[in-house]
């Protein structure tokens, strides 16, 4: 995914199951669950609670290149399953990794001598057409989805053939969720009708306020009533102005299981703090400033389901927001994901989306 438009917000949607014995995922997939798909010239990463110490479960795997950056990127989003931990910002972690081209490359025919013809893909070839994690610019329905590119993903396979030879630390108990592909659709797109409407209405507040009258809001249900009677009913329902307009944004695609706006707007679901400013920190590693960039959704939590059938597990949360590098700095041969920022937002009304 390149850097998108100002404010252009893709939305990501659960799309099927992703069965390993039909489909092997590397970093070039975008999914929920399963283990983490490193990038070949990373290490492989154990990240750990920072309340309980306990491994935490692979959530979210997000391939994100930005335009015009040489640099293969992923996003990948560790949170911890204990009754104690559920909720806490200490709970959450999101490693961010790169890689070059070129070290790819050279990684793979350290590995294992593939043949010419299967050379590991280009990251500027992917940039083109990241925009939309995938799908086709143009006489695409904004729906390819992940399979196509698992099917690329596994004809170059770096990933994996590489991890099997970097061990690392021995594989523990680590809660793994159910493994099911992302795919992405333009907000815009499923929005638009309802983008309209809100232009029209501004236009309509903006004549009422030249022309000192009062003209009434519009009508936009069949039974009548206006948008702005239903806001506020629901925010006297609710208490929660920010929430309400959480539901609103939300309301043509409530299904949607993330939200990636690289260096746009969060969707807040609550009143965010009023140091919001220091509570996203610098960098860690170049000391330079964060940005937002992906947010999980409320429709997540249903369906992180345990792979196995041993205990119970379930996340809670209302938001998650991640914040990231804005220069998304990198030192050439780093073989170690940058940690960047989760902040966590418990959902006010959790049983709208179960």
């Amino acid at each position: 995914m390149a850097a998108l438009r100002h404010e252009q917000t893709l939305i990501g949607l659960c799309d099927g199951d992703l069965d390993p014995n039909r489909y092997r995922s590397s970093y070039l997939t975008n999914k929920v669950g399963g283990r983490p798909d490193w990038l070949p010239v990373i290490s492989r990463q154990s990240p750990r609670c920072g309340h309980c110490r306990a491994p935490l479960a692979h959530v979210v795997q997000v391939y994100c290149p930005l335009e015009f950056s040489p640099y293969h990127r992923n996003l990948h989003l560790f949170a911890c399953p204990g009754a104690d931990c559920i909720s806490r910002a200490e709970s959450w972690r999101v490693l961010r990794s790169q890689g070059l081209e070129t070290e790819a490359a050279a990684a793979l025919i350290a590995s294992w001598p593939a043949p010419a013809q299967e050379s590991p893909l280009s990251a500027t070839d992917w940039c083109d057409t990241a925009d939309d994690w995938g799908t086709e610019e143009e006489g695409g329905d904004g729906r390819r989805g992940a399979r196509e590119a698992a099917a690329v993903a596994s004809e170059v396979d770096v990933s994996t053939r590489l991890q099997d030879l970097t061990l690392g630390d021995s594989q523990e108990d680590v809660p793994v969720f159910c493994p099911f592909f992302i795919s992405v659709a333009d907000e815009s797109d499923l929005c638009g009708e309802d983008d309209e409407l809100e232009h029209a209405q501004e236009l309509l507040r903006a004549y009422e306020r030249r022309e000192g009258v009062v003209v009434g809001a519009m009508d936009v249900s069949e039974g009548g009533g206006s948008t702005a009677e239903k806001y506020e009913k629901a925010r006297a329902r609710h208490g929660d102005a920010v929430f309400s307009r959480f539901m609103k944004k939300i309301s043509a695609c409530p299904q949607q299981i993330l939200r990636y706006c690289h260096g746009g707007n969060p969707l807040f679901i609550s009143e965010p703090p009023s140091n919001m400013a220091e509570v996203v920190s610098a960098c860690g590693s170049c000391g330079g400033s964060r940005t937002f960039e992906l947010q999980l959704m409320p429709a997540l939590v249903s369906l992180l389901q345990r792979k196995d059938s041993g205990a119970e597990v379930e996340l809670e949360f209302g938001t998650v927001l991640v914040y990231t590098c804005t220069n998304s700095c990198w030192r050439t041969g780093s073989r170690s994901a940058v940690e960047e920022l989760c902040f966590v937002q418990t959902d006010p009304d959790q049983q709208l989306f179960k």
